[in-house]
């Protein structure tokens, strides 16, 4: 099993940076290797499955299995093995704590594909 865990720290408030990174629709601004993303009900919540189609036009599912409204959520790909958990903690009324960690149990990961991940994140949503 290997897994990364980054954090950093966003100049936006934690809803703001939680609205931002549950939203289907801003995944393709600060994730490069996906296009389009959808999920099957809005608001997200527990058991909502996210579709992701990638640069190279495959699509993949992922599960909602764990979920608390600006404290944490937790996707897990559907026929795969990849685990993927954003957790938020206040660092002032208008600082958040982003800890972004990946999980996976047959392949290894890549660290500064997952750090250029983060980084862009944090440019995406300071602008």
């Amino acid at each position: 099993m290997k897994d990364i865990k980054l954090t950093t720290r966003i100049n936006k408030p934690i809803s703001d940076v939680f609205a931002f990174t549950i939203d289907p629709k801003n995944t393709p601004r600060y994730v490069e290797t996906v296009v389009a993303e959808e999920a099957n009900e809005w608001p997200a919540k527990l058991g909502t499955i996210y579709r992701n189609k990638r640069v190279d036009s495959e699509w993949a599912e992922y599960e909602v299995t764990e979920f608390k409204e600006n404290e944490m959520f937790t996707l897990r790909k559907k026929n795969g093995n990849l685990l993927v958990r954003y957790t938020f903690k206040p660092v002032d009324s208008n600082k958040t704590e982003l800890e972004y960690y990946v999980s996976t149990e047959n392949s290894e990961l890549d660290e500064s594909f997952i750090k250029s991940i983060v980084e862009k994140l944090k440019i995406v949503l300071e602008k």
